[in-house]
């Protein structure tokens, strides 16, 4: 389901601010952007002016002072924070700069724990994180730790677990920003592809201006408010 407008994300009049001693920074004053099915948005903007902010609030990991967060059809704005859990696992998936896999465990087992914390079967849950491996071309490394993998392929494996679950909604913050430029050309193009497969909705926080042309739409991120590119 998505919201009144056929997006899958949509932030109306998102506003955030921090205090700074005496003086209150505001870092977002009135976002509104959207997401549709399908669609992939670049968000771009210099390091510091609030994009992992917006992500955060995006995502139902962060609180907004004010405005509504509408994903899936649901204001998460207005949920309890077990709804707001609830929502985060069952319709979005997200990718960081920093993979940030279970270190003790394999390829395959990072892919397999969110998807049974979220009810799946083991053998169900295997079964999904072995196509996604297969998806992203790691099939021959599943049994591999985090160690023993390349940070390429390190991401590859946060992109399969993003997904494990068939959220509606994916999340990116500077998902090649760790990565050289040969390389982050090659796990951006494995990201785009699955996006696109699944016709998920993609709102993708990046400095790299090049990832940003490859998207469908660029939103700048400036003095706290979004404008298109």
């Amino acid at each position: 389901m998505n919201d009144a407008g056929g997006n899958v994300l949509a932030l109306k009049d998102v506003r955030r601010s921090f205090k700074q001693g005496a003086s209150k920074l505001e870092v977002l004053r009135g976002v509104s952007l959207s997401v549709k099915p399908g669609e992939l948005v670049a968000l771009v903007g210099p390091s510091g002016c609030g994009k992992s902010t917006l992500l955060h609030i995006a995502g139902l990991l962060e609180q907004a002072d004010s405005g509504e967060i509408w994903i899936g059809g649901k204001n998460g704005a207005t949920l309890a924070d077990d709804q707001r859990s609830a929502l985060r696992r069952d319709s979005m998936g997200f990718v960081y700069q920093y993979h940030h896999l279970l270190r003790e465990f394999s390829a395959l087992e990072n892919i397999v724990v969110p998807q049974m914390i979220a009810g799946r079967a083991r053998a169900e849950a295997r079964s999904r994180a072995e196509e996604l491996l297969s998806l992203v071309g790691l099939a021959k490394r599943a049994t591999h730790r985090p160690a023993e993998l390349s940070g390429g392929e390190q991401q590859r494996v946060a992109i399969a677990r993003a997904l494990a679950n068939k959220p509606q909604l994916l999340l990116a913050d500077e998902p090649t920003g760790n990565l050289d430029e040969h390389t982050a050309d090659e796990v951006f193009g494995v990201l785009l592809r699955l996006v696109r497969d699944a016709g998920l909705a993609a709102l993708i926080a990046t400095h790299n201006t090049a990832l940003a042309a490859r998207m469908d739409r660029r939103l700048t991120l400036h003095e706290g408010t979004v404008q298109a590119l």
